[in-house]
């Protein structure tokens, strides 16, 4: 592991075993062995494996984070944000591809319905995710509206949900088909339909 911090390597191997394979299906001895770390140690940090989990949810967002504040800026158009997120979103799956075999589609999703009835501090992690990204998705929203793309009266609270649910929605299914296709093929294409964005917005592909 890069980090020396026996905290942070908890963090890391955390993220990268519930990750590539599920939360369920590795155990405390299992991140630590793979940490190097010792069980004592663990316990020492972390009270139980979910609390572990919650503090991976974390630290994996605000690690992505700045890729949302660079595509999400206002710099770019509204259209272009949507755009460029989608973009990368379809190379960050092909690089997870890459490295683990498979396609492991968005963390928080999967780690969140796998236990969302079992372990209510994963649950509410994985919400308070989804609301962080949705006000991103509100933010640009808002602009189409304000630039005419968007009728008036648009709700964008509700919008940002489905926008929300779809991405979700296409992540889950390539990793259940373990296939980059479903982003490949519609992710971009699926949500400026479903926004009912005319064609002549977007750039030429």
């Amino acid at each position: 592991m890069a980090s020396t911090n026996t905290k942070d390597r908890l963090v890391e191997t955390a993220i990268e075993m519930v990750w590539k394979n599920s939360y369920s299906s590795v155990s405390v001895d299992d991140i630590c062995k793979a940490a190097d770390v010792r069980k004592g140690s663990f316990y020492h940090y972390f009270k139980s494996k979910a609390e572990l989990a919650v503090e991976a949810m974390e630290q994996h967002y605000q690690k992505k984070k700045g890729d949302f504040d660079r595509v999400f800026s206002p710099a770019n158009t509204p259209i272009e944000r949507f755009e460029k997120y989608t973009d990368l979103a379809f190379e960050n799956q092909k690089k997870t591809l890459e490295e683990y075999g498979h396609v492991c589609g968005c963390p928080f999703a999967s780690l969140g319905s796998e236990m969302a009835s079992q372990e209510d501090l994963i649950r509410e992690k994985a919400d308070k995710v989804f609301q962080r990204h949705q006000r991103y998705y509100e933010s640009t929203l808002r602009d189409m509206v304000a630039e005419g793309i968007l009728p008036e009266g648009t709700d964008v609270s509700a919008r940002a949900e489905e926008v929300s649910s779809y991405i979700c929605g296409q992540f889950m299914m390539a990793r259940v088909q373990n296939s980059l296709r479903p982003l490949e093929r519609d992710l971009k294409v699926g949500l400026f339909r479903l926004l009912g964005i005319d064609s002549k917005y977007l750039k030429a592909s």
